[in-house]
């Protein structure tokens, strides 16, 4: 048990009608539009995807790339429990909460792009599963965590509504669901990476690689903790509150040490490979290439130093910096760096539509709605006495 002592949560409190709920609502209004219209005509009355292209920016972005910002809970938990950190511990429950509606919304997301979703229950029937499938251990995977993740958050709920015997009976069997909360993620991100591997030489070899896996994984933790600097800085502007230095700045290095564990591994697979020539040709490729990876590298001059990682503005662009990489990384290998000329069908070519690129606002703004609602209403982030809820 941990030996550090700290503030309860407590709600934030204030009003829920404010500019930024406003913009969030009509945001997903303007989804809502869409998506009734996909379910109504079908997936060609709004996207652009075809033949060539089967997965869009709702795949890629709303589900690969939203699950991996979604990480934060399972990083800052790994911190905490499997490695004995509690002075993290207050930011478990602000991070889970991020986490929670992320992969949630990343599980919803997934029925929006099945062209049949009606049967979209076929995942949870035994009498259709595919074991051998790594899209089957994925959905298994995601869905599954999803629970998990419902069950580790509820005690703010028990808490708020006062149910103290609920939330005893739930405190001898926590340790089971933070278990399994660690195990999960580790095992759908890297298979996320694994979905590149079975698309063989469609990907371009910057990004085609048997440790691909391995990268997701890192960079997914990575990801983790820059979602967890920014959601702090962000949430502590918003309301007002004393930013969480002292526990920002040993997290930000814990960041870096993954961060510079991936990077030994994702360039030293390009030169053993002999793939590393491809970043220096005039191309398309080459130049996402170093945007994702000079993004990577960026955290290591903004907050490689103790006194730097003490500034809140640094922490911020950190969290910033490794969030574009992870979106760039998967981009890349999804979308920029698929269709080489090398698959069964090429010349294809996909943009996103207006109405995808809606409906991917429209998951980010219920996300961030969903947020603001939570913490002003439920005991998520740590009481502090002298904040005061704007």
């Amino acid at each position: 048990m941990s030996a550090h002592r700290h503030a309860a949560p407590a709600p934030v409190g204030g009003s829920l009608l404010n500019p930024a709920t406003f913009v969030c609502g009509v945001l997903v209004l303007a989804m809502l539009a869409v998506l009734i219209t996909r379910f109504l005509f079908g997936l060609g009355a709004v996207t652009n995807l075809n033949d060539g292209y089967p997965w869009g920016i709702w795949v890629v972005v709303d589900v690969i790339i939203g699950s991996a910002f979604a990480c934060g809970g399972f990083s800052v938990a790994m911190l905490v429990y499997i490695f004995n950190r509690g002075e993290y511990h207050p930011l478990v429950r602000p991070a889970l909460l991020a986490s929670l509606f992320g992969y949630t919304l990343a599980g919803v997301g997934v029925i929006f792009d099945l062209g049949r979703y009606w049967n979209f229950w076929h995942i949870f029937a035994p009498g259709y599963a595919n074991p051998n499938s790594v899209m089957f251990e994925v959905a298994v995977c995601i869905s599954a965590y999803i629970l998990v993740m419902w069950i580790e958050f509820s005690p703010a709920f028990l808490e708020h509504w006062g149910l103290k015997d609920a939330r005893k009976k739930l405190d001898k069997v926590l340790f089971v669901v933070i278990a399994l909360g660690t195990l999960l993620p580790m095992m759908h991100q890297s298979s996320l990476g694994t979905l590149l591997v079975v698309m063989g030489p469609q990907v371009n070899p910057l990004w085609q690689t048997p440790v691909v896996p391995l990268l997701y994984l890192l960079t997914a933790i990575a990801i983790g903790y820059g979602v967890v600097l920014f959601e702090s800085c962000v949430a502590s502007s918003a309301y007002r509150r004393q930013i969480e230095v002292h526990l920002l700045e040993p997290m930000a290095k814990v960041m870096l040490g993954v961060l510079g564990a991936y990077l030994v591994v994702r360039f030293g697979d390009l030169v053993v490979r002999g793939a590393l020539g491809n970043a220096f040709r005039p191309s398309l490729e080459a130049f996402v290439f170093w945007i994702e990876n000079l993004a990577f590298l960026a955290p290591f001059v903004l907050v490689g130093s103790a006194a730097a990682r003490r500034n809140p503005a640094r922490l911020f662009l950190a969290g910033v910096a490794i969030m574009v990489g992870g979106v760039f990384l998967r981009l890349n290998g999804f979308l920029i760096g698929y269709d080489t000329g090398l698959g069964v069908d090429t010349g294809w070519n996909y943009f996103p539509s207006i109405a995808e690129m809606i409906v991917t606002a429209g998951m980010f703004a219920l996300e961030v709605l969903a947020y603001i609602i939570i913490t002003r209403r439920f005991p998520v982030l740590p009481r502090e006495g002298a904040a005061a809820a704007h």
